[in-house]
């Protein structure tokens, strides 16, 4: 057992991890971080995707003694502060059936508006590609991602047009 420290949602945590142990199953076990989840435990289906310092990676195929020093954020962290405009329109679209993969998906979905806040479809495609969802045929979360994505497009043009 080694400890690390791990920056969770913006809270600094220690923990002892096994060598053997990944980010997921130290983040659900240890720390009791919920929306993480194991679908697949071979990265094929997004279940327990993270932000690890901002980039979007799957939680099961990361040794947790990796991350000492580093920052992970949750679904509980990007909506610490109650939730964001995406979160708000993926429930306004009922873009979700069941939910299962629906932590993935927004925080895959908030990391690529962050780097590209004016994605094409295609981009938001490939950003979400990693996800998969059984339920919704994915219309409706890509239609989501792009709505949001123009509301922040208005938003920043209405900005500009206030500035003397």
């Amino acid at each position: 057992m080694k400890d690390v420290c791990i920056r969770v949602n913006g809270v600094l945590r220690r923990v002892a991890v096994a060598p053997n142990e990944t980010l997921l199953d130290v983040l659900r076990a240890k720390l009791g971080v919920k929306t993480p989840k194991e679908g697949c435990g071979r990265g094929d289906c997004g279940a327990c995707t993270v932000l690890l310092d901002g980039k979007v990676v799957r939680s099961c195929l990361i040794l947790a003694i990796e991350v000492d020093g580093q920052s992970v954020t949750t679904l509980e962290g990007i909506g610490r502060d109650g939730p964001t405009a995406l979160q708000k329109a993926f429930v306004r679209a009922n873009a979700f059936q069941c939910g299962f993969c629906a932590p993935g998906v927004v925080l895959a979905a908030s990391a690529l508006l962050a780097e590209n806040p004016d994605p094409a479809e295609h981009e938001v495609r490939e950003a979400l590609a990693g996800n998969l969802c059984r339920c919704t045929g994915y219309a409706a979360i890509v239609d989501t991602v792009l709505s949001v994505a123009k509301q922040n497009r208005r938003r920043s043009a209405a900005s500009r047009q206030r500035r003397p």
